[in-house]
């Protein structure tokens, strides 16, 4: 069988993180973030930092690199830079993707016209919304190539949630989930496993319907967990929790760049990774969110759950072409570390047990987690060697 030719993509690389910001009093969320925080931290990161649905949020992104130590490097600048502006005001930026115990109902969205628009169209399920998440975007310059992958890559987003659980509490309950916040988003309209098109011009199609009926403004309306940007030429995945560690975050976005390749070199030979069902892929996502890595996952074409660790060895054999391509093989490894030592959220239920075994009341507990994740969200990631790169524009 001949190969496709096809123009192999750049597979760029941008990650947008959201925080909570958090008072250090307290370890409440700062319901009132003072302007000049957000202010001086636009002035610091000139273009990489905005402010999110609700005050006690603030959202960075890298620009497009080209290397996964590139984004590394940027992410440890933006967060070090968030982290010391956010001190001077007595606060601090925590990367988890729901916080321990903070209150939905006292919290209050910004008052911009995309947030008000939002608030008045998703009413009570907005409100709820103090939840934070990591977008991984990778550039596929050509449409119909990114739809393709979209289809494809489905299968393996549960095990990329499952490596980055950290929001196992909710309004100072223990969830019994290990990602409560997709529990909070699969709320909102258009979320969740997208539908496999066909083409672009399905896809493109099919947003434009919605457009025309006056049901959205355009496509960055759609939330699915893996979407075509409506921005920019990337496929977005957004599955993941947000995670405290940035070298899990970025073992995650290594393994989600190296999947795509990996598809990429199946159609260029002609091939594609099997079809499964969405719902099979729900399933997955369902054990993800509930058990994180501890319960294994279901291999569709055994038929049985396997162990999550042996899971990631498959995964790790399917993409290691691709891995030493980029040159993010350690990065991608990374991977086993979490699964040895548990995701932020095992991590999180720990300390909380912890606490509570030598006598500390439920307050103190929780307070004591959201100074765990403090600790971690500004720890300094282990010191790697750095090629500069050029700054690009964000993606």
């Amino acid at each position: 069988m001949r190969a496709m030719t096809i123009k192999e993509p750049s597979f760029t690389i941008g990650i947008e993180e959201e925080y909570l910001l958090v008072d250090r009093t307290t370890r409440d969320l700062a319901q009132e973030p003072p302007p000049a925080l957000l202010a001086k931290c636009e002035e610091a990161l000139r273009g990489q930092v905005s402010p999110e649905f609700l005050r006690s949020q603030i959202e960075v992104g890298t620009r497009v690199c080209t290397s996964m130590q590139e984004a590394r490097d940027q992410l440890i600048h933006l967060r070090s830079t968030v982290g010391q502006i956010a001190n001077e005001f007595g606060l601090a930026p925590i990367a988890s993707s729901t916080h321990p115990f903070a209150e939905w109902q006292s919290q209050h969205h910004t008052d911009k016209e995309r947030y008000n628009v939002l608030a008045e169209d998703l009413q009570h399920v907005a409100r709820r919304l103090i939840i934070c998440g990591m977008h991984v975007h990778v550039g596929i310059e050509d449409d119909d190539l990114r739809i393709d992958l979209l289809g494809q890559a489905l299968y393996f987003l549960p095990h990329l949630l499952a490596l980055s659980t950290s929001s196992p509490f909710w309004q100072g309950t223990q969830t019994g989930l290990k990602s409560y916040r997709l529990s909070v988003f699969d709320e909102l309209p258009r979320t969740g496993i997208p539908h496999q098109f066909s083409s672009w011009s399905e896809y493109a199609r099919t947003v434009e319907l919605l457009v025309s009926a006056g049901l959205i403004e355009d496509a960055t309306k759609l939330w699915w967990d893996l979407r075509p940007s409506a921005r920019f030429p990337t496929l977005e995945m957004r599955i993941t929790d947000v995670c405290p560690l940035i070298d899990d975050g970025i073992a995650i976005a290594s393994l989600y760049l190296c999947i795509l390749r990996m598809l990429y070199r199946l159609r260029r030979q002609n091939q594609r990774w099997r079809h499964y069902p969405p719902m099979l892929v729900r399933e997955n996502r369902w054990r993800a969110q509930r058990y994180g890595i501890e319960q294994g996952m279901v291999d569709f074409g055994k038929g049985e759950v396997v162990p999550f660790a042996r899971l990631l060895e498959e995964l790790f054999e399917l993409i290691a072409e691709d891995a030493d391509h980029f040159g993010c093989a350690a990065e991608m490894t990374h991977a086993r570390t979490i699964v040895a030592r548990g995701t932020s959220a095992d991590r999180q239920l720990a300390r909380y047990e912890a606490v509570k075994a030598l006598g500390g009341s439920e307050q103190a507990a929780l307070m004591a987690v959201v100074d765990g994740i403090i600790e971690e969200t500004m720890m300094p990631p282990e010191v790697k060697a750095t090629t500069p790169s050029p700054s690009r524009e964000r993606v």
